[in-house]
């Protein structure tokens, strides 16, 4: 039996389809039938259910399916601890990010991979519920978002600072003179709204059931970043965790509004080995300005 062929396994068990499978392991479909073969053989039984319009696991499947998947991820913390324990920091780093997160990493970014050329970065931009699926699949080393509102067995969260959700205007807008505002106060005015699913959305609506209904909305997107262009260009209103707010050009004022808190943080699964590349990083980010001016 060999790591292979339980990865090969493990895809087509996940897609349920061997073109499918064969697709996202950039090999040929004869390939992975051949392989997935010979296992069944050394095995001595059948793992798979064939017929000319659909797959499924047998029985021998599906007591296999965990089993397989745990290997494989034990085989690679194997790799990223021989590697550490080497001091190469080389490989990969597979991090997650909220789009609403997405204006804080930039300088951390760069300064990484100034300090750290051998080790590629991998980010993924998605919403929360689709980060967190991927990093209780390990397909994640770790997640840089807010603190989401239900809880995710089996994830940690370490807070990076504590923030609040605020509209952000720019300075000419009638609005940007202050210091805090109320929902009746930005019912008149023009808003450029995150998308539902977004952590800065998803708090705007806990915080106000069915206000959304009532606002302005000239245009929802999923894109922190092209929000605050929006923001900057015109006199539109967003709604964003002041975090995100890294321009002089624009002004964040917090929403009156009791328990008003947005926890920016790292999730990792829990008991899991972390890559010191990844220490290296969450490091770095808790020293970048960004994070050190909302202290």
């Amino acid at each position: 039996m060999e790591l292979r062929q339980l990865k090969y396994f493990v895809k087509t068990a996940e897609t349920l389809n061997f073109s499918e499978a064969a697709r996202l392991l950039y090999v040929t479909q004869s390939t992975l039938s051949q392989q997935i073969r010979q296992l069944e053989q050394e095995l001595g039984t059948a793992l798979f259910v064939r017929d000319s319009h659909s797959v499924s696991l047998t029985e021998s499947g599906e007591q296999l399916l965990p089993l397989a998947k745990r290997t494989l991820q034990d085989a690679a913390a194997c790799q990223d601890r021989i590697k550490d324990l080497q001091q190469m920091l080389s490989g990969s780093l597979n991090i997650g990010i909220t789009y609403t997160f997405a204006p804080l990493l930039t300088e951390t970014v760069m300064e990484f991979l100034k300090i750290y050329p051998g080790v590629k970065l991998n980010i993924f931009y998605k919403t929360m519920e689709e980060l967190m699926d991927m990093l209780e699949k390990r397909e994640l080393d770790f997640v840089l978002a807010f603190k989401p509102s239900r809880v995710y067995p089996g994830v940690e969260s370490h807070v990076l600072f504590d923030n609040c959700l605020s509209i952000i205007v720019n300075r000419n807008h009638p609005l940007a003179e202050k210091t805090s505002v109320t929902l009746q106060d930005i019912m008149p005015y023009s808003i450029a709204m995150p998308s539902k699913g977004l952590q800065a959305r998803n708090t705007f609506d806990k915080m106000f059931p069915g206000a959304s209904e009532s606002l302005k909305i000239r245009v929802e997107l999923n894109d922190a970043n092209v929000l605050l262009d929006l923001v900057r260009g015109c006199n539109l209103i967003t709604l964003l965790s002041s975090a995100v707010l890294q321009s002089k050009e624009m002004k964040a004022i917090p929403i009156e509004v009791p328990h008003n808190i947005m926890e920016g943080c790292v999730h990792t699964l829990h008991k899991s080995y972390h890559k010191r590349a990844a220490e290296e990083f969450i490091k770095l980010l808790r020293e970048s300005v960004a994070l050190i001016g909302m202290g």
